[in-house]
């Protein structure tokens, strides 16, 4: 009888240990699939009633009719991305899978879009994948009609996702858009950034082994088994060859660039028209202080005909805006060191320092001790780079107040990094070789993580339509790290082992979180390729969301008018039009066709019951402002110096059908150097989500008493914000 019981035992455990290995190691999951796509018809009625709006809007305030004005967003991500993915999962609150055709379903029947693109981590993405995305986006441009006249254009692309951990090796995010979908005009598989050993995609692989299968085995959880099958199916596509012409690859391997210069060589290679836009250049939670543009204005990183449009708003925040503050600052050995606070700014570095000072003095050590030791967490802080907040043990969210922010940024992002802002990237000038400039068009998206383009159509469900994570409670969240015993004393950080995914501040990056932007372009059509040479000739802007309505033109020319986006050579003091009109504002609930288009469960599901309905009422622009940056002549020309942010306001009338204004710069032609302005519409305060971030309780002196972080608690956290447009620059070259 005994030795039964202990046989039976005996297959039991083996029964479980089976089990275990085999939900760890994905055999027990599905394969990510990439759903279905909606068949039903976008009507005609609703195309024909919004160009007959735009036209309307157009004339009232009289600009050119000859080009529509179409929003789309070129930074999407579904379930097919690896963090998309985690933060699916039920142990983060997560809403399940969102797969590619929920974009399309998103963008055409939810957010009222005119395009869009998929840009799915390309680190992640398998060959099998890459295809199921290539056959969804076709599925979408069938289903959109004629493909002179969609409703929807649906681009194919991938994001190419690097971090450095030294201001030196680090590049940031850009997107890849293709123009085409046939498989004779793109790449046989996207370029992903090389991964190092311990990246995250493997970190969490041997993870899932035993913590993801020990939660789904436990709560009956099939979402983590799915999880460990994706992780488990990345891992087994091998890595390509290096040193072979991309067309002789192997079509199941991982094509990688570890440079920005390689990316651009390999899409040369290929032939194949595309775009690649940076974004994220100023988030802090992932570059590395100190970090530059500098590195990247170089013949071998930065091709003009690929890369001429940067991001300069997302869900993330803005990375539009330059500041002189810095996050650190080095001698003249190279050696980084923690800045002083000023008025407008505390570096986080500094505050490491005042918060062990504080323990250092409640534990009754002397003042020169607590100065010695606030001293060495400053310098901690600044060698664990991105990491420097694991410097000081058991610090939480509220300790470190508002140091490291920007905070008279419009919606910044996290942590802002100035030196690699839009207006820094046009202030700077390379001169090896020759002076080199950054022609960068402005535009914006969302990226968005839950298949939903165009999320800032109304701020509402902030972490159905921003990437916060709303209430996770800690014990079940893996991206953030316990913090530990509060010690009197700093410690060492070692910025080359990071641990991937629980880098992030998750309680303050979340307060950093808004639904996103929009790109928006003057196109002479609706199709694919009116759209695609709007984007190439930079004639686009950015709204922090909304559908806001913008014209920029210089009117004098040698040639005559030049729209937003052009290079013109001007002996002349030039002379500027701006037109904006604000956006509609929104009905509650869905239109009667979006409900006859999708179930009422899809409709919960992909557009949360709400959906672009603009009522007849528009909401008004208050103001203009014009930004004026004149690039660097000389190497040593201090940045400071040559933004001019704002260099003109001008208030506009309480007027529904728009605000138009014209200026001159009378001091161009006596400049007599290169000088670019854009404009800024700026539209009457309304509520926005994470509107006022952190919601600090300021002194008099400005700077933070306390904080009410957003980051992990319920509610859309509303506060009022002025949402905006952002358009593209035009550049001025005199004659000479």
């Amino acid at each position: 009888m005994l030795r039964r019981i202990l046989l039976a035992l005996i297959a039991l455990g083996l029964l479980f240990g089976a089990t275990f290995y085999a939900a760890g190691a994905g055999w027990l999951g599905r394969h990510e699939g990439p759903g279905r796509v909606a068949e039903a018809r976008f009507p005609d009625e609703v195309r024909e009633e919004r160009r007959a709006t735009l036209s309307s809007a157009s004339a009232s305030i009289g600009a050119p009719e000859a080009k529509q004005v179409l929003f789309g967003d070129l930074h999407v991500h579904t379930t097919f991305s690896l963090d998309a993915f985690l933060f699916s999962l039920p142990l983060l609150a997560g809403e399940g899978a969102h797969p590619p055709a929920d974009a399309c379903d998103f963008a055409r029947f939810c957010s009222g879009l005119d395009f869009w693109s998929i840009n799915d981590h390309a680190e992640g993405l398998t060959p099998a994948h890459w295809n199921e995305t290539v056959q969804s986006i076709r599925e979408c441009n069938e289903a959109a009609g004629p493909p002179e006249d969609p409703d929807v254009v649906s681009f194919l692309g991938w994001e190419w996702t690097q971090v450095g951990t030294r201001p030196e090796n680090h590049y940031g995010h850009k997107n890849v858009v293709l123009l085409h979908t046939d498989d004779e005009n793109i790449p046989t598989r996207p370029i992903a950034m090389r991964q190092p050993p311990d990246a995250p995609v493997r970190q969490l692989a041997g993870g899932s082994v035993f913590g993801g299968a020990m939660f789904a085995l436990l709560n009956r959880d099939s979402r983590t088994l799915d999880f460990n099958t994706y992780t488990q199916e990345r891992l087994a596509v091998p890595t390509c060859p290096d040193g072979v012409p991309v067309r002789e690859l192997p079509t199941d391997c991982l094509e990688s660039a570890e440079t920005p210069g390689a990316l651009f060589e390999k899409l040369r290679d290929w032939g194949h028209p595309a775009l690649v836009i940076p974004h994220g250049t100023t988030w802090g939670f992932y570059t590395p202080p100190g970090s530059s543009w500098d590195k990247q204005l170089s013949q071998e990183h930065h091709d003009p005909e690929i890369q001429n449009l940067v991001e300069v708003f997302s869900g993330h925040g803005n990375s539009e805006e330059y500041r002189s503050w810095r996050a650190v600052e080095f001698d003249a050995a190279g050696t980084a060191r923690c800045p002083f606070p000023t008025r407008d700014y505390e570096p986080a570095c500094w505050r490491a320092g005042e918060i062990i000072r504080e323990r250092c003095r409640a534990a009754d050590e002397s003042e020169a001790e607590c100065e010695t030791r606030a001293g060495q967490a400053r310098q901690h802080y600044v060698d664990g780079g991105v990491a420097g907040h694991f410097a000081v043990p058991g610090a939480t969210g509220a300790d470190w107040l508002d140091a490291g922010q920007c905070r008279d940024c419009y919606l910044p992002s996290f942590n802002h990094r100035p030196a690699s802002s839009a207006q820094y990237m046009l202030a700077l000038g390379d001169f090896d070789g020759g002076p080199k400039r950054l022609r960068f068009g402005f535009m914006a998206s969302s990226d968005n993580h839950k298949a939903r383009p165009g999320t800032g159509y109304k701020e509402i469900d902030r972490p159905g339509m921003s990437e916060s994570l709303g209430p996770v409670p800690s014990e079940r969240n893996p991206l953030r790290t316990e913090p530990g015993e509060p010690l009197p004393a700093s410690v060492p950080v070692d910025p080359n082992n990071l641990p991937g995914f629980g880098l992030g501040e998750t309680e303050r990056v979340g307060s950093y979180l808004s639904t996103g932007g929009l790109i928006a372009v003057h196109a002479a059509g609706r199709d694919r390729q009116a759209i695609w040479d709007s984007m190439q000739r930079r004639e686009v802007y950015g709204t922090s969301g909304d559908h806001m309505l913008l014209w920029f033109d210089l009117l004098n020319g040698a040639e005559g008018p030049a729209a937003m986006g052009s290079e013109v050579v001007l002996g002349r003091n030039p002379t500027f039009q701006v037109r904006a009109v604000g956006a509609r504002k929104q009905l509650p609930g869905c239109p009667e066709w979006s409900e006859a288009a999708l179930t009422p469960e899809r409709l919960a599901s992909v557009c949360r019951g709400e959906c672009f309905h603009p009522s007849e009422e528009r909401k008004l622009i208050t103001r203009i402002e014009v930004v004026r940056i004149r690039p660097q002549m000389q190497p040593d020309e201090p940045i400071d110096e040559l933004i001019d942010d704002p260099w003109l306001t001008r208030s506009c009338p309480a007027d529904p059908a728009g605000c138009v204004i014209r200026f001159s710069d009378p001091e161009y032609s006596k400049l007599g150097r290169e000088t670019t302005y854009y404009v800024r519409a700026i539209q009457e305060p309304t509520d926005t989500v994470n509107g006022a971030n952190l919601r600090c309780d300021r002194r008099r002196d400005g700077s933070c008493r306390s904080t009410e972080m957003c980051g992990l608690v319920e509610g859309d956290c509303l506060a009022a914000a002025e949402e905006r447009a952002w358009s593209s620059p035009i550049f001025l070259v005199p004659p000479s």
